[in-house]
């Protein structure tokens, strides 16, 4: 498997498990969105929803939705 496909991969990876933690957590993009601005970031539901649907995200951005749905530590064997 090539680098761009290991890539891809993992970007699907990603948006699987925040989606799923999401559903989880029992929380809308909205009410995440609005979480995240308690946090100090500036997001709405359609900017939260744009990078979930699309995988790619900064690592801030992954850790402070963790953050804001109350997950504590994450296993990198889950992603």
């Amino acid at each position: 498997m090539g680098v761009v496909a290991k890539e891809r991969e993992l970007v699907d990876r990603m948006r699987r498990f925040v989606k799923a933690e999401l559903k989880r957590a029992d929380l809308t993009y909205e009410e995440l969105a609005d979480r995240l601005q308690e946090h100090g970031f500036t997001e709405t539901k359609g900017s939260v929803a744009a990078k979930i649907n699309r995988g790619s995200f900064p690592a801030t951005f992954f850790v402070a939705v963790m953050k804001a749905i109350g997950r504590q530590t994450v296993n990198l064997e889950e992603v």
